[in-house]
């Protein structure tokens, strides 16, 4: 297969996880299983079968931004780069989604989050967690039940 072909594969695989988040993310199966340990597992071994491929194609590396920009000239790379962030914004989607039922945060005031989890990563957590502060006064990230 291609880097674009996985590319096209794997952006609806995480976009059926980001639908079942919104749509039913309060089942038990839900962020527990498919969103939290099923979809982003499958983007962990893709991503690391992804790295063992191709880093040793790079060039660069992580110590200046100049370095950084150079890794990610290689399209498989930039690929596994990807497949990073698909993996970790729906794993932490799915943290918000079982944090806010453990706290007991409606959920309309979570998919605001989750939609900017989505497609800002940081920034949909910083709402979700000043939502949680503001409804419950709790910035921890132990459920209340710990």
């Amino acid at each position: 297969m291609t880097a674009d072909q996985i590319f096209s594969i794997s952006n609806p695989v995480a976009m059926v996880g980001w639908l079942i988040l919104i749509f039913a993310g309060r089942k038990k199966w839900a962020a527990s299983l498919v969103t939290g340990v099923v979809i982003p597992l499958l983007f962990a071994i893709l991503y690391t079968t992804l790295i063992l491929g191709h880093w040793g194609e790079r060039t660069g590396g992580f110590g200046s931004l100049s370095e950084v920009m150079a890794l990610f000239t290689n399209q498989w790379l930039v690929l596994a780069g990807w497949v990073h962030y698909l993996a970790f914004d729906l794993f932490v989607g799915s943290w918000e989604v079982r944090d806010a039922v453990a706290y007991k945060i409606p959920h309309i005031a979570v998919v605001p989050c989750l939609v900017l989890t989505f497609l800002f990563g940081p920034i949909g957590f910083l709402l979700y967690v000043a939502i949680r502060y503001a409804m419950r006064r709790s910035i921890s990230t132990e459920s209340p039940n710990s």
